[in-house]
């Protein structure tokens, strides 16, 4: 079996390594070999944050290369577009709709970059815009738009629905479960 490479972005605070160990959990019960790792930048003060999930028969490295990624999961668009070279050919990515300046617009050195998706779809052929934000406000919480995101992400890999949801209950706490297993269903049927 290929090994299957998943690159999640975003930004500090949003569940990127929560949402990399569901689906590290998901893999794992698949009975894949998983490595995962994690690159928390400046992640409190909203800086960029990647994890990198690999899963397969026998994965060696936990770091996906330049243009092997199968999946990218962009918690933030400008995240996507950062590090849309990851992806293969014919990989899809997944990107919420959401915008988050990061420090240097916030403090005015740049602009926002314009066109933002338009600038995606021209770099990728299969690339899935959800309104993760407003799926998660309408479940009870904006911190569910990681599994809001896996759930789209869900529809894109050849993995069971039953298995995700196993996955969700296995490894998020008791009082966070109900809520994150309807923004996994928002999120699925999108």
């Amino acid at each position: 079996m290929k090994t299957h490479n998943i690159l999640l972005v975003g930004v500090g605070g949003q569940g990127t390594i929560l949402a990399s160990k569901i689906l590290a959990e998901v893999a794992t019960m698949q009975g894949h070999d998983v490595k995962m790792s994690e690159i928390h930048g400046m992640a409190q003060r909203g800086g960029s944050v990647v994890t990198q999930v690999r899963m397969g028969e026998k994965v060696y490295s936990p770091l996906i290369e330049e243009g092997d990624a199968d999946n990218i999961v962009a918690f933030e668009k400008l995240e996507a577009l950062r590090y849309v070279h990851y992806l293969r050919e014919g990989g899809s990515i997944v990107v919420n709709d959401q915008q988050i300046d990061p420090m240097t617009v916030i403090t005015g050195a740049h602009v926002y970059p314009p066109e933002v998706m338009e600038k995606l779809q021209e770099r990728a052929s299969d690339v899935l815009v959800i309104d993760a934000l407003q799926l998660a406000r309408e479940v009870g919480s904006i911190r569910a738009v990681n599994v809001v995101l896996l759930g789209a992400l869900a529809r894109k890999m050849d993995i069971t629905k039953e298995s995700w949801l196993e996955a969700i209950r296995r490894t998020v706490p008791a009082k966070f479960l109900a809520l994150n297993l309807q923004a996994f269903e928002a999120g699925y049927s999108g």
